[in-house]
């Protein structure tokens, strides 16, 4: 089908993507503005991370189970997130927080393995296809041929 579209056609709807790509994106960096600061669950109401120096002892990391569904962990309600921190004071506090990385990155290099892999089949599919294609197009003309003689 794309093999019958002239070339200024394509020229021209390959252009009016680009065009429509780069308005999206413009308008789209207008409109959202800067993201909020999350407020995030804090165990024991403590807030002293917020007022004095802390250090990150755990960062962050799942919730088991068991924390989520007892609900014995305030921070582990809403975001099934935790990182512990101990503050200046001595105090060791545990808070949400938003996202893991080490599963962020798995998620991410699991979703590039699959496309890498569903990008390997459809070509080993298009060769396979293109190679019947090919084989019956040289049957079509070798029965040409042969009718003609």
């Amino acid at each position: 089908m794309i093999e019958t579209c002239p070339r200024r056609r394509m020229i021209t709807g390959i252009s009016f993507l680009v065009i429509l790509t780069t308005l999206v994106l413009i308008i789209e960096s207008r409109w959202t503005g800067s993201p909020k600061p999350k407020h995030f669950v804090i165990e024991n109401n403590s807030t002293c991370w917020m007022k004095e120096e802390y250090e990150i002892i755990q960062d962050c990391h799942p919730c088991s189970a068991f924390e989520i569904a007892s609900k014995i962990k305030g921070v582990c309600i809403h975001t099934h997130n935790k990182e512990v921190l101990r503050c200046r004071s001595g105090e060791t506090v545990s808070r949400s927080c938003d996202k893991v990385a080490w599963m962020d990155k798995r998620n991410f290099w699991t979703f590039e393995s699959l496309l890498c892999a569903v990008g390997i089949l459809s070509t080993l599919v298009s060769f396979y296809r293109q190679k019947i294609l090919d084989k019956k197009v040289m049957m079509r003309i070798h029965r040409q041929l042969h009718q003609s003689v």
